[in-house]
């Protein structure tokens, strides 16, 4: 069985300092027309319990895959992303 590779990108902090992050997935909302995208830092991604960051996003240009983040402020925003956690965790522990 041959190891998916996840797709990592790079967030700068409030400081610039870069982090590598591993993108657990990205989804659209159809009824919105936006799109958001859930990570967790590289560094914690074997831990038993990991931190997981979501963001809005748009793309900036087709060709270098460059990515707009923006953070998630409204509740209703913070619901869409939970229940789709929620759904992709109940998934993965069907699958093990």
């Amino acid at each position: 069985m041959a190891l998916e590779e996840k797709e990592r990108i790079i967030i700068p902090d409030e400081k610039g300092e870069e982090h590598l992050f591993e993108v657990l997935f990205t989804f659209d909302v159809d009824d919105t027309k936006q799109s958001y995208i859930a990570v967790v830092p590289v560094e914690q991604k074997d831990d038993e319990e990991v931190e997981v960051y979501a963001f809005r996003y748009e793309e900036k240009g087709e060709e270098d895959n460059d990515l707009a983040l923006f953070p998630i402020e409204s509740d209703q925003e913070w619901e869409i992303v939970e229940e789709m956690l929620n759904t992709l965790a109940n998934e993965q522990e069907l699958n093990e």
